[in-house]
């Protein structure tokens, strides 16, 4: 059996000079960016490929309608290389390119043909949460089912990672508190998820730790020392993605998806709503085994006893950003159920990675006790 995939080359590269030089672009090249990025560190250095930004498309996280667009400007060129420079949704609209494929984007998130790739891609993040540079993964919202899906494919590996640590000079602080709130999410779930082993444990458990550790120098120092810790975080967030593209995330994620798109709230901001109570539930289940290993490793970060870790942890990243109540958004207590049936319909492939069988009672008692 596979224990263990990477399929993308990671470089660290200082400057985006240098990244041109060497990967050498032309106008074979479609470019996919955060326009506020491009134009502060590649507009004057790149002349001949094609440009374009997510925000031409629309804003918010992507759904199938902004990827057709997309798919359908790429289709106009015969380029042979995507490069994505952005955050998460900017590499997962991306990944969709690499694809031969005349279908539908929803057909392709429903998972209704093969996949097979017939472009490059390069993923650069400026972002220190999503992982999706290294992960075979792609995420977007579905117009005709109000929820996220997600594609999990091999398909969808870049060829090439870009850690470029400057990119994120210009990282607003709440996109920072998001992101690497997701990627310590990302690393806590693959390492109790069914597909757990002994290496991708080896990148979860440093991810996790590294995640937490800087947090606590925040905590310290005060929020604006983020600054000075975003290569740490793009680092760690690297390793979660190698460690979640191996064995998938779960019943966080799971949850939080129909939170995000019905009420638009930012991926990395829905995860945080229910990180805790589902690891908690976890927790309480009396089920030995990785809940237990990980315990110890929050102990140590958190510097607290084992039975606290959920309530300490909650408290650690309520630093970064105070968690929310479920009304907050704009969610009723008739979406509860409404939102637990889809979760249940629509998510098996994340919750058949929770590290229980989780019930819709459940979560419905996850999205009242969070209401």
């Amino acid at each position: 059996m596979l224990s263990f995939n990477q399929q993308t080359k990671i470089y660290q590269i200082a400057t985006p000079i240098e990244f041109v030089e060497q990967f050498k672009l032309s106008n074979t090249d479609f470019i996919v960016a955060s326009k506020s990025c491009y134009e502060t560190y590649f507009a004057k250095i790149i002349s001949d490929c094609t440009v374009v930004f997510k925000s031409d498309y629309g804003i918010g996280e992507p759904t199938d309608e902004m990827i057709y667009a997309l798919r359908n400007d790429f289709t106009k060129g015969n380029y042979q290389r995507i490069v994505a420079i952005g955050g998460g949704s900017v590499i997962d609209m991306a990944k969709i390119l690499v694809l031969k494929s005349n279908d539908s984007t929803s057909d392709l998130f429903e998972k209704k043909q093969d996949l097979i790739k017939s472009k490059q891609l390069i993923a650069i993040p400026t972002t220190c949460g999503a992982g999706s540079e290294v992960s075979n993964i792609s995420i977007a919202k579905l117009s005709n089912k109000k929820s996220k899906y997600g594609i999990a494919n091999d398909a969808l590996y870049p060829d090439c990672a870009i850690i470029m640590p400057m990119l994120l000079q210009n990282l607003p602080y709440f996109a920072f508190a998001t992101s690497s709130i997701d990627a310590l999410i990302h690393a806590m779930e693959s390492f109790v998820s069914s597909k757990s082993n002994i290496y991708t444990s080896l990148f979860s458990t440093k991810a996790i730790t590294m995640i937490l550790d800087a947090i606590k120098q925040i905590e310290i120092k005060g929020q604006d020392h983020y600054k000075d810790l975003l290569g740490d975080f793009l680092v760690a967030s690297n390793f979660a993605g190698i460690a979640f593209s191996n064995t998938g995330t779960g019943a966080v994620h799971a949850i939080s998806y129909p939170l995000s798109g019905v009420y638009d709230v930012m991926h990395g901001q829905a995860n945080y709503q229910f990180l805790c109570s589902v690891f908690q539930l976890y927790n309480d289940s009396k089920q030995k085994g990785k809940i237990d290993e990980l315990n110890i490793i929050l102990a140590n970060c958190l510097n607290c006893e084992i039975s606290d870790v959920y309530t300490t942890l909650q408290e650690r990243l309520n630093v970064l950003l105070p968690i929310n109540k479920l009304s907050d958004y704009g969610m009723t207590f008739d979406d509860i159920v409404i939102f637990a049936n889809s979760v249940v319909i629509d998510q098996q492939r994340l919750l058949k990675n929770s590290y229980i069988d989780i019930t819709k009672q459940q979560i419905i008692k996850i999205y009242t006790d969070q209401f």
